[in-house]
Formats: structure tokens, C-alpha cells, sequence
């Protein structure tokens, strides 16, 4: 198995600590890593050389000095952010022709946590082997146990194995971003789970999905992989479009397998996300507190999240309930909290 690490998305909804210039993945928001080593620490059951990292030119420096073990020839450059489509067909076009069609390649994000790295492990290899016998596009979810309305949603279809205790369902249909009482009505149903994007597949499985239902991308993919020189010319011309709009919405249900494990997992999205998963450390009052240097002062605050990476910087706070405060030398961010997933409209 190869495994590539998506590496390159822009962070926005995590402004101003995600910045275009170094977003979420090169952050340390849950501990004394950063997302993106995190997620290569998970893979340490494979060799270095195994592990692919798609990113772009000015990430460079991060991938570097925070994976150096990972080989530069594996390391692959985005001229352009064409969205996951043009990415990991990129990515399969390559391992395809390095080690052959029938190599299973699974996708990783740089910036998901992922708690339960044994059960991560252990569902990567059951689909790694259902890959290679039905050459299938699996995806490895998660139980939707509240009703989020930040995440896609699949709607298991019937019972098709089960492997150490790792379940394999047929698919019924996916939703994407439902409203709040669809996802109580998802959730309550027991029927569905959360859509990570986590995928496993023949290197030239997904190839021949491009050829089928994205000929012309397809087309300029395979002229890149025949002639590398060309990728600074032509990857910005592909369609800008995810793998789920591109490929998984137009292929027959019967070629997709939903591999159900409990990763405990989190795409770390909002500052809610993070005060969910720091909820150990909340004061007495319910808030969460982060300072880099500067001085954090609450009276009468309840439930918050506040923020700050100033040097020396004093922040007093007073009287507030519910509210988010994140200051950093790239912005200044309020609002309420439960809303932060509003920042992409302003």
C-alpha cells in the first residue's frame, strides 16, 4: 500500500490562526505536534517510501522540516489548486506508473485528527484487501453520533463482510451538509455515518473512473504522467472539481464499499472542533484559553474561546457568555460560538 497525504487546502475556516501562508495542517492545535505530523505518525506501519505528500510549492518548507524522513521524490507539487480531483488523480497517475496499476493507494488529510490510530491501521489494511480482490473504491467512515451540519453524510446500504471486527457495507446514497433536523433524522436512524474522505483503491481503478467519467481530465493526467516535464503546463488546466463531484456521485453504488471503523475522528473545521477536543483543559468556567506570550485576563466570562498569540499582548475580557475570540497578528476574529463556520462568507 501507498499512502498520499493531502497536504495543500488553505485552512479558511480556522482565520486568522489558518492562514494561506501556513494553514491548519502545520498548526499544533491539539498537541505538541502539528496536524500534518500527526497524520504522519499514524502511517508508521508503513516505510517512509511508501508515503506520498501532495502539497504546493510554498508548503514546501513545512512538508521538509516537519516529515524529512519522507523522500523528495515523493513529495508532489501542485502548480495550481485545481481541488481533489485533479490532486489525487495527479497522485494515482503517479503511482500508477511508479509501481504498476494494481497498486492500492489510500487518502489521508493532512489536517483530520484521528484518535484511535490502531482501528485507523487496522481499516486501512481490510480495505487494502477488499481493493485488491473487487477492485472496488472503498472509503474507510465514521458513526455520526451527534447531528452535525458541517459533514457528509452515507447512507449504509446492506452487510457485505466483516474482518477482525472491521465491517464492510454496500452504499446506499451520500448527503452532503445536511440541515439540522435531516441530520437528527440521520443520526436517530442509526443508518448513517459521518463521510470522512478517507478512500483506498486501485492506483488504476481510479484511473480507468477518470477515463470513463472524466475522459478530458483523464486525457491531460496520463499526458503528465507520460511526460512529467509537462505538469507546470497543464495541471492548471484541469477542471477545478472535488473526487466526490468528479467521480464518486457518477459511478455505480455496487463499485463502492463503506469500511465502518471508530477512529474517533474530527476534520478539526471550526474552533468549536477544538474546544470539543480540549474540553479537558476548560477552566472553571467552561472556556478555553490559549496564549502565546501575552496575558489572558476573564472576569464574569462563561463558555468561550479565546485566543491569542501576541507577544506580550494583554487581553481582558469581561461579562461574556458564548463567544469566540481569536487574535493573532494576521486578524482579529469575533463572534458567537456555534457560528464560527459562517467565516467563508466574509
Amino acid at each position: 500500500m501507498k499512502a498520499v497525504i493531502l497536504a495543500g487546502g488553505g485552512g479558511t475556516r480556522l482565520w486568522p490562526l489558518s492562514t494561506p501562508e501556513k494553514p491548519k495542517q502545520f498548526h499544533k492545535f491539539t498537541s505538541e505536534k502539528t496536524l500534518y505530523q500527526e497524520a504522519i505518525d499514524r502511517l508508521d506501519f508503513l516505510d517512509p517510501k511508501d508515503i506520498y505528500i501532495a502539497t504546493n510549492e510554498k508548503y514546501l518548507h513545512y512538508i521538509k522540516d516537519q516529515s524529512p524522513s519522507i523522500p523528495k521524490e515523493n513529495i508532489i507539487l501542485e502548480p495550481a489548486l485545481r481541488d481533489t480531483a485533479s490532486c489525487i488523480g495527479l497522485a494515482a497517475a503517479i503511482i500508477e506508473k511508479n509501481h504498476g496499476p494494481d497498486e492500492v493507494m489510500a487518502v489521508i488529510y493532512a489536517d483530520h485528527l484521528i484518535k484511535n490510530k490502531i482501528e485507523f491501521q487496522k481499516a486501512l489494511q481490510i480495505a487494502e484487501k477488499i481493493a485488491l480482490q473487487e477492485n472496488t473504491l472503498n472509503i474507510v467512515e465514521v458513526p455520526a453520533n451527534t447531528p452535525n451540519t458541517n459533514y457528509g453524510y452515507v447512507h449504509l446500504g446492506e452487510k457485505h463482510s466483516e474482518i477482525d471486527g472491521i465491517k464492510a457495507f454496500k452504499v446506499q446514497n451520500f448527503t452532503e451538509k445536511p440541515d439540522l433536523k435531516t441530520a437528527e433524522e440521520f443520526v436517530a436512524s442509526g443508518e448513517y455515518l459521518w463521510n470522512t474522505g478517507i478512500y483506498v483503491w486501485k492506483a488504476g481503478t481510479l484511473m480507468k473512473k477518470f477515463a470513463k467519467h472524466a475522459p478530458e481530465t483523464h486525457n491531460r493526467l496520463t499526458q503528465i504522467q507520460a511526460l512529467p516535464e509537462t505538469l507546470e503546463t497543464i495541471y492548471p488546466t484541469l477542471e477545478k472539481i472535488s473526487i466526490d463531484y468528479a467521480i464518486m456521485e457518477k459511478i455505480d453504488p455496487e463499485e463502492i464499499r463503506i469500511i465502518q471503523a471508530d477512529l474517533d475522528w474530527s476534520d478539526i473545521g471550526s474552533f468549536e472542533a477544538i474546544y470539543e477536543e480540549l474540553s479537558s483543559n476548560l477552566d472553571a468556567n467552561k472556556n478555553l484559553i490559549q496564549s502565546q506570550g501575552g496575558q489572558i485576563k476573564l472576569l464574569e466570562t462563561e463558555n468561550s474561546i479565546i485566543f491569542q498569540n501576541h507577544e506580550n499582548k494583554p487581553v481582558k475580557v469581561i461579562g461574556i457568555k458564548d463567544l469566540i475570540i481569536i487574535d493573532s497578528e494576521e486578524g482579529l476574529f469575533v463572534c458567537k460560538k456555534g457560528e464560527s463556520h459562517k467565516i467563508k462568507q466574509i
